[in-house]
C-alpha cells in the first residue's frame, strides 16, 4: 500500500482532528474531511485536505476513515448512521477512533463491524493540537493484529509512537488511565508549587527541582513551562473534555469495583471546580492567588 493510493475520509475536523487530517495530506495520502463546522471545513483546504458538506460523502471511496469526535456517543451515532453505506461499500473499510471513548462502546462497534466485513480499531491518542499536525502523536491501540497491519501506513502517518496494547477496548482503557494521572499530576503539581510559594520558596525554582528528581511528570516538565508558569493557559484542551475522561475513568473504575480513593478525590475536584467547561485545561495547574479587582 502506498499513500499516493490510500483515501482517508476523517471525521471531525476540530484542534486533533484538523491536524491530523493536515498531517495525513502532507504524507501523500488523498484525505477527505468532515466537519459540522463550515468554517472548519474551510481551514481544512490549506492543508491540502479536500472537504466534504456531508457526512456520507466520507463513507464514498475510501479505504479508512478517521475519528475525531468528542463522546462515544458521537461515535456511535456516526457508525450507526451510515451502517447502510458500509454494508454496500465493496470494499472493506477500517474505521479507526481517535476519540477517548469509552471500552465497551469501542468493543460493540467492532464486533458490528466485523460481522459485515469492516474493521474499527480504537486509537485514542496523546500530544495535543502540535503533536497531531506534525504527525507526532502517541496513539494507544485496541484492535485485532490483521485490522491494525492493515491500518500501519495511515497510524504511522500520525504518530511518532503507536503502541498495541491489546484486543478492541485497550486503547480507551489505557487512554482513561493515562488522562486520569495527568489530572491528578495537573493538581499536585500545582498544590505542590503553591505550597512552594507560601514557604517562601521561586516557583520557578521549585519546578526546576521537580523537573530534576523523581517528582517530575509531563505535566510539570511539559504543560508547566509551556501554559502554567506564563498564565498562558492555552494547551488547546478544554477543562470539559478532560472533566469527561476523569469521569469516564472513575466510571470504569466503579463498573470494575476498584477502590481508587486518591483518585476519587482528583475527580471530585474536577467536578467541582468552578472554571468553565470552555477554560484550558491547564488552570487547574494555578498556584498563585487570583487577584480580586472588587
Amino acid at each position: 500500500m502506498t499513500a499516493e493510493r490510500t483515501s482517508v475520509g476523517v471525521v471531525g475536523l476540530g484542534a486533533m482532528g484538523l491536524g491530523m487530517a493536515t498531517a495525513l495530506a502532507a504524507k501523500g495520502f488523498a484525505v477527505k474531511g468532515f466537519d459540522l463546522s463550515k468554517a472548519r471545513r474551510a481551514l481544512a483546504v490549506d492543508g491540502g485536505v479536500s472537504p466534504v458538506a456531508s457526512l456520507d460523502e466520507v463513507f464514498v471511496d475510501t479505504d479508512f476513515i478517521v475519528f475525531s469526535l468528542p463522546t462515544a456517543k458521537d461515535v456511535a451515532a456516526v457508525v450507526e448512521a451510515n451502517l447502510d453505506a458500509l454494508k454496500s461499500a465493496g470494499r472493506r473499510v477500517v474505521i479507526i477512533d481517535t476519540s477517548t471513548s469509552e471500552p465497551d462502546v469501542s468493543r460493540d462497534l467492532a464486533a458490528a463491524l466485523a460481522d459485515i466485513g469492516h474493521g474499527f480499531i480504537d486509537a485514542p491518542v496523546s500530544g495535543g493540537p502540535a503533536g497531531a499536525a506534525s504527525g507526532k502523536l502517541t496513539i494507544m491501540i485496541g484492535g485485532s493484529d490483521a485490522d491494525i497491519a492493515v491500518a500501519g501506513p495511515v497510524i504511522d502517518a500520525m504518530s511518532a509512537k503507536a503502541l498495541h496494547v491489546g484486543a478492541s477496548g485497550a486503547g480507551n482503557v489505557a487512554k482513561l488511565v493515562n488522562n486520569l494521572l495527568a489530572a491528578a499530576h495537573m493538581v499536585t503539581t500545582g498544590e505542590g508549587l503553591k505550597l512552594a510559594l507560601a514557604a517562601g520558596l521561586d516557583p520557578e525554582a521549585a519546578l526546576d527541582v521537580l523537573n530534576a528528581a523523581s517528582g517530575k511528570s509531563m505535566i510539570s516538565e511539559v504543560h508547566f513551562p509551556t501554559w502554567v508558569m506564563n498564565g498562558r493557559f492555552d494547551s488547546g484542551f478544554t477543562m470539559g473534555l478532560m472533566r469527561k475522561d476523569v469521569r469516564l475513568a472513575s466510571e470504569l473504575a466503579a463498573r470494575t469495583g476498584t477502590d481508587l480513593p486518591l483518585s476519587g478525590a482528583v475527580a471530585k475536584l474536577w467536578a467541582e471546580s468552578p472554571l468553565d467547561n470552555a477554560e484550558d485545561f491547564t488552570r487547574m495547574g494555578t498556584f498563585r492567588p487570583v487577584a480580586n479587582d472588587n
